[in-house]
């Protein structure tokens, strides 16, 4: 067995680690030297500040404020424009009515006309009443034969009403009808036929054309 060349090996290999490490130190300190050495690229190169930089930027930064775009102090209003001089007349917009010559004001003379109640020369004209077209009847009962129509007429004269009986021809045969009116307005024709209902009778509103 080679035992006997163990401490050499170690010793050459100790020695081999401390040239590499030297070696290693030896090229990191060149490459530092040429760094430092070497301008950097868009710093050095033809890029140089004047010598009063600084002082230009300490005056602009002197009265700069950094709150200023939060400042929501309101900003100074517009200068009102004169006021026009006394007596002097402000120029009339476009589509405003012009005040009457004389200081006369027609609206404001129909207002207190109308206010005090005078008719200053202004006639009233009242519609005329509107004409009902219908005539109406209140009819109780139609019958077949004229005895059975004098019958009914009878009975509501006993009452106090006075009735007539009329004669139609309806679907080819006589038909008598009893009836109340005429009427010129309808509601005085439903107050009868609501009088004669009160007394038994049935009943029927008839209209006719004038």
């Amino acid at each position: 067995m080679n035992t006997r060349n163990n401490p050499a090996q170690r010793g050459g290999t100790v020695l081999g680690f401390i040239a590499g490490l030297l070696v290693g130190l030896a090229v990191a300190l060149v490459v530092a030297v040429y760094v430092t050495k070497v301008p950097v690229p868009l710093v050095d190169r033809g890029v140089q500040r004047p010598p009063n930089s600084d002082a230009v930027e300490a005056e602009r930064n002197r009265d700069w404020n950094p709150n200023a775009p939060l400042s929501t102090r309101p900003t100074a209003p517009a200068s009102a424009p004169a006021p026009a001089p006394a007596g002097a007349e402000a120029p009339a917009l476009p589509g405003t009515p012009l005040p009457p010559a004389g200081g006369e004001d027609p609206i404001g003379q129909l207002i207190e006309q109308r206010a005090s109640g005078s008719p200053g020369g202004v006639a009233t004209v009242e519609a005329p009443p509107l004409v009902d077209p219908f005539i109406y009847f209140v009819q109780v009962g139609a019958f077949r034969n004229g005895d059975e129509a004098e019958a009914q007429r009878a009975r509501l004269a006993m009452l106090g009403f006075e009735a007539a009986v009329s004669e139609r021809e309806q679907a080819g045969r006589p038909v008598f009808r009893v009836r109340l009116g005429p009427f010129q307005r309808k509601i005085d024709a439903e107050v009868m036929e609501q009088r004669v209902q009160g007394q038994g009778f049935e009943t029927a509103l008839v209209r006719v054309q004038r």
